[in-house]
C-alpha cells in the first residue's frame, strides 16, 4: 500500500505522513519545502518504515503531473492520497488582493481537486479501490474574521470532498475530510501577536480544555484511510474538542 500526502513538512503534514507509515503505508512526502519533507522521510525510515521526498509547487499543474510520477515510480502506486497542504493568509476582506485570493485558492482548493483527479484517474485505470482524505478546516463553519480567502476555500474543500464521494463511490473510492480546530502550527505565531492571550480564547471555545495533538488529527486521517472506514464516504470529521459540534 503507498500513500502520498501533500504538505507533508508541516507538523501536521509530518504526523499523517508518519502515522501512515507506521500503519503500513510507503509514504511519498510532498511539499514545496523538499528539505523539511526528507526531515519526515528520514524520521519514518528511522522507525522503520519505507517513505520517499518529493518537491512540489502544488500552483503548477505540471508540477503536480511530475510529483506523482515520481511518488509512483519511488513508493508504488498510490492508493491513499492526503491532500492536507495549506496556505493562511490573514488581512481584512476589503483589502484582499485578486493575487491574494488566487494564491489561496491555488494551494487549498485547486490543488486538491487536480490531485484527487490524478490519483482517482490512476486508481480506476487499474481497477483498484482506495481513498482520499481532504484536509479542511473548522473555519468553513462562519465567525472567524480576517481570513476570508482561507475560509472560503476550505468551505469548498468540504463540498468537493462531498461530490468527489458520490462520483467515485462506484468505482470503490472513499473521499472523506477532516476538519481541525486550532492547533499549534508555525501560521499561528505569525497571525496572532499575544499568542497566550489567543490560545486562552481557543480553550475557553473548546469543550476539552487542551490543545489538540497533531498525532489526533492523524490518527483520525488514519481511520478514514483504514479498512475500518471501509463503509464511509462523503464525511468531513471535525477534530476541535468540541469546539463546533455539528
Amino acid at each position: 500500500m503507498s500513500a502520498l500526502v501533500t504538505g507533508a513538512a508541516g507538523a501536521l503534514g509530518g504526523a499523517i505522513a508518519e502515522r501512515l507509515a507506521a500503519d503500513g503505508h510507503q509514504v511519498a512526502a510532498l511539499d514545496l519545502d523538499a528539505d523539511g519533507a526528507a526531515e519526515v522521510v528520514g524520521r519514518i525510515v528511522a522507525a522503520g518504515g519505507t517513505a520517499a521526498a518529493v518537491g512540489c509547487d502544488l500552483r503548477d499543474e505540471a508540477q503536480i503531473a511530475a510529483a506523482f510520477a515520481a511518488a509512483e515510480a519511488r513508493v508504488g502506486p498510490i492508493s491513499v492520497l492526503v491532500n492536507n497542504a495549506a496556505v493562511f493568509p490573514a488581512g481584512k476582506f476589503i483589502e484582499v488582493t485578486a493575487a491574494e485570493f488566487d494564491d489561496t485558492v491555488a494551494v487549498n482548493q485547486r490543488a486538491y481537486f487536480l490531485c484527487a483527479q490524478r490519483a482517482s484517474r490512476a486508481m480506476i485505470d487499474r481497477g483498484t479501490e482506495g481513498a482520499i482524505v481532504n484536509v479542511a478546516s473548522i473555519v468553513w463553519h462562519g465567525w472567524w474574521s480576517d481570513m476570508s480567502p482561507y475560509v472560503a476555500a476550505k468551505g469548498a474543500v468540504v463540498a468537493m470532498t462531498r461530490a468527489l464521494a458520490r462520483e467515485l463511490g462506484e468505482h470503490g473510492i472513499r473521499v472523506n475530510g477532516v476538519a481541525p480546530g486550532a492547533f499549534p502550527t508555525r501560521a499561528e505565531k505569525v497571525q496572532h501577536d499575544d499568542l497566550e492571550a489567543y490560545e486562552r480564547e481557543i480553550i475557553a471555545s473548546q469543550a476539552l480544555k487542551r490543545r489538540g495533538r497533531f498525532g489526533e488529527v492523524a490518527g483520525v486521517v488514519s481511520f478514514l484511510a483504514g479498512d475500518d472506514a471501509s463503509f464511509v464516504t462523503g464525511q468531513t470529521i471535525n477534530v476541535d474538542g468540541g469546539w463546533i459540534m455539528v
